[in-house]
């Protein structure tokens, strides 16, 4: 169980964290009694959840080591939750010194402990900020000191646009970043849905609107395909975690089924 970093504002202990439960599926330990009691609902719900979550997070490496091996040296991680083993700057860093990655949350734990992680790394900061406000993000200091994006980038959005409802657009949203990147740059989505699992997803979903305060918005394949708009889709496409450029695919993939997809813009 974590400590509540003195140096950030409120922390509501009475309700579920997205980030924080996360965290916990993970096997992190920043994380508080009221997100273990979630999570662990969850999964007695979804026995599979802890392992669903893994395989979200190697596909993240994947695809940032994708992306620096084609020359990108610059990460904008969106709704970076709470670091864990394996995160962007240290997956990206390891393939390509000297690459810059800048995070982006407002969870006050994630930001406290981003922040005292990166202290002593140049080249990776964290931003305070919504993820659903193209504008304050790009126009953040700590993007305007390590991003250029007038080069390429890679835009990670993994595990993170599920919380965005239709009502925010979230097509809206991930345009506008479109709109700001260079062309050679890479978005890389992973979103949940309930395409394979009719029989839990749902309910899932609606744990996470009844007990936090950011509800989860399951998609089909189609519409996660639509986030690519404006970006040319990396073979294999949108698919279950595992296919997506994976030496070990299982022989259930859609027993994990998270979509994930990597799309460049030309």
């Amino acid at each position: 169980m974590t400590e509540v970093p003195p140096e950030h504002g409120h922390i509501d202990l009475e309700k579920p964290n997205a980030a924080r439960v996360y965290d916990y599926y993970l096997g992190g330990d920043h994380n508080f009694a009221v997100d273990r009691g979630m999570a662990e609902e969850a999964i007695a719900m979804w026995p599979d959840l802890p392992l669903i979550m893994q395989a979200n997070r190697a596909f993240l490496r994947r695809a940032v080591q994708y992306c620096a091996e084609r020359g990108i040296r610059q990460f904008l991680d969106l709704g970076s939750g709470i670091p864990t083993v394996g995160n962007v700057h240290e997956v990206a860093q390891q393939a390509a010194p000297g690459a810059r990655v800048v995070y982006v949350d407002t969870d006050p734990i994630a930001v406290a402990y981003s922040r005292k992680l990166l202290q002593d790394n140049p080249d990776a900061t964290i931003v305070d900020a919504d993820l659903r406000d193209p504008e304050a993000v790009l126009a953040s200091p700590e993007v305007a000191e390590l991003l250029d994006l007038s080069q390429p980038i890679a835009l990670m959005m993994v595990a993170v646009l599920h919380f965005v409802t239709d009502d925010d657009e979230p097509g809206k949203i991930v345009a506008r970043y479109r709109e700001a990147m260079a062309p050679g740059s890479y978005l890389v989505i992973s979103h949940a849905s309930a395409e394979s699992r009719p029989d839990v997803g749902p309910a899932h979903a609606d744990l996470y609107r009844r007990r936090t305060s950011t509800p989860m918005t399951m998609r089909t394949r189609s519409e996660v395909t639509g986030f690519f708009e404006g970006f040319e889709l990396v073979d294999p496409g949108v698919v279950f975690l595992q296919q997506w450029r994976s030496a070990e695919v299982g022989e259930q993939p859609e027993r994990f089924p998270g979509l994930a997809g990597v799309g460049r813009k030309p």
